[in-house]
């Protein structure tokens, strides 16, 4: 409070010189002679501030460096209390076990052993029986792709026999291709089918009939079987027969009458009235 006046007297005082000077001119003071006390005073109350500053800060410094020791200090000692405490507390559970007559250490540590032996026995077992299924499916699905591939061998193979049975002009080299394929698939009646008609075609009718019926016994819904076998009859003079598996292969399929009338094996057929009523 006195510095504040000391400095509005000092700021003050040159404004009454200049009032003085203006009203007397026989005092006058030149300017050099008071602004070097202001100066020095304005310097030294600086100085003065930050001596101040600098104590206060080594105070705030030092009361933070109490507070953090005072803080590691209930620290230590809350973490020292909570371990003489648990220390307590242990040495109260092992006297009431000894008191309640519990069994030894090595007891327990034997009932523990025999435990864990039990859960891992258990654990083994399970990963066991789980590995046992993993491998189990593993071999069905390496069985299932093995028999895919070759399902998918043997009908590139069957394709290609197709493809050489269609362009073979002999009825014996027919014969020997229909045979790789029933060597691959033994109940394709297809290829049973395609090598009665070539069986017919050199004379071998009732090898022909045969596979005819081993084609029906297989698939009773196949015109193409009973059409064979149709003409088997047929060239054996069985007319009754021939014009009742005919009439089979009519109803299973849509034969038009131009293949009907083209089938050279029905010959003996033609001059009957169950054929022509067929055309009709």
């Amino acid at each position: 409070m006195n510095r504040l006046f000391a400095l509005i007297v000092l700021f003050s005082f040159p404004a009454v010189l200049l009032a003085n000077q203006a009203d007397s001119t026989a005092n006058t003071i030149d300017d050099p002679l008071y602004k070097p006390f202001i100066e020095r005073y304005i310097l030294d109350e600086i100085k003065s501030l930050r001596q101040e500053n600098q104590q206060l800060r080594a105070q705030v410094t030092k009361q933070i460096a109490e507070a953090k020791l005072e803080s590691s200090d209930r620290a230590i000692q809350y973490t020292t209390s909570t371990i003489n405490n648990i220390f307590y507390i242990i040495t109260a559970a092992a006297s009431l076990l000894v008191l309640l007559g519990w069994r030894s250490l090595s007891d327990i540590k034997k009932s523990i052993k025999a435990e864990m032996e039990k859960k891992i026995q258990m654990l083994t077992g399970d990963y066991e029986s789980r590995l046992e299924d993993i491998e189990k499916k593993m071999i069905d699905r390496s069985k299932i792709i093995i028999e895919t591939q070759q399902d998918i061998t043997n009908t590139n193979t069957i394709h290609s026999l197709w493809m050489r049975a269609g362009l073979e002009k002999s009825a014996e080299e027919k014969i020997s291709i229909y045979d790789e394929i029933l060597q691959i698939n033994p109940n394709d009646i297809e290829a049973m089918t395609y090598k009665a008609d070539a069986l017919l075609e050199i004379g071998e009718v009732r090898w022909a009939l045969n596979l005819s019926n081993t084609a029906i016994e297989l698939d009773s819904n196949y015109y193409l079987a009973f059409w064979q076998r149709a003409c088997a009859y047929s060239l054996m003079n069985k007319q009754a027969e021939a014009i009742k598996d005919l009439k089979t292969a009519l109803e299973l399929s849509d034969v038009s009458t131009e293949e009907l009338q083209a089938e050279k094996h029905f010959e003996n057929l033609k001059d009957t009235k169950e054929f022509k009523a067929l055309l009709s």
